[in-house]
């Protein structure tokens, strides 16, 4: 979704600068400047217009995380029930 906020800023941008509205930048940095200005037009929009899908995900990574967590707590109380009962009869 990101890719395609930046292509539709890219168009855009390269539209703006071939219609005179924007600066065309300087001699051969034509295409340099096309990409700058997309990328800086871009990333606010992404940040605005993605935020449900990115605390979504958010979301799903800490879900995994605390069961991540929760499972290797159960392993380390299992060994520590094991390591215990070995100690305890020798």
């Amino acid at each position: 979704m990101r890719l395609g906020i930046f292509v539709g800023c890219l168009v855009l941008v390269a539209v703006l600068v071939n219609v005179g509205w924007v600066p065309a930048g300087l001699g051969d940095a034509n295409f340099a400047w096309v990409v700058l200005l997309a990328l800086v037009i871009s990333a606010p929009l992404s940040f605005v217009l993605l935020r449900k899908q990115r605390d979504e995900m958010s979301a799903q990574i800490s879900g995994r995380v605390a069961g991540a967590k929760e499972r290797l707590a159960a392993n380390r109380s299992q060994e520590d029930i094991a390591d215990d009962a070995a100690r305890a009869n020798p």
